[in-house]
């Protein structure tokens, strides 16, 4: 288990229950194990941080991103929070939500794809 602030139990619950429109999209297509029998899980605290996504057996955090990303607030946190995630070993991918809106089976794949990238490395 990746370590994460216990403080942030009840902020991510909140999030599950007040997710995007582009978050209950993503989720409705990784849910239940349908990319390659994988489990995820949604608004899952790591270190300080609660990830939208979460793959463990591939090491993977997936996160939609609205506006409030584009800014350059939003990139300097993001930037440091995917290298904090990313010293952990897992590998983020982001998402616009208008990608994810607009083209869903681009971003499937795109997902299906880095499963498989990694399940296959050994590290």
């Amino acid at each position: 288990m990746k370590p994460y602030n216990k403080n942030l139990k009840q902020a991510s619950r909140d999030l599950r229950n007040n997710m995007t429109d582009a978050e209950k999209f993503l989720w409705s297509k990784i849910r239940n194990k349908q990319i390659l029998g994988v489990q995820f899980y949604r608004q899952k605290p790591i270190l300080n941080f609660i990830v939208d996504f979460y793959c463990p057996s591939a090491n993977l955090v997936i996160e939609c991103d609205g506006s409030q990303h584009y800014t350059d607030e939003g990139l300097e946190a993001d930037r440091i929070r995917d290298h904090a995630l990313e010293q952990l070993g897992l590998k983020v991918l982001r998402f616009d939500n208008r990608h994810v809106m607009g083209e869903i089976d681009a971003v499937v794949q795109v997902i299906l794809d880095m499963i498989s990238l990694q399940l296959e490395s050994p590290f």
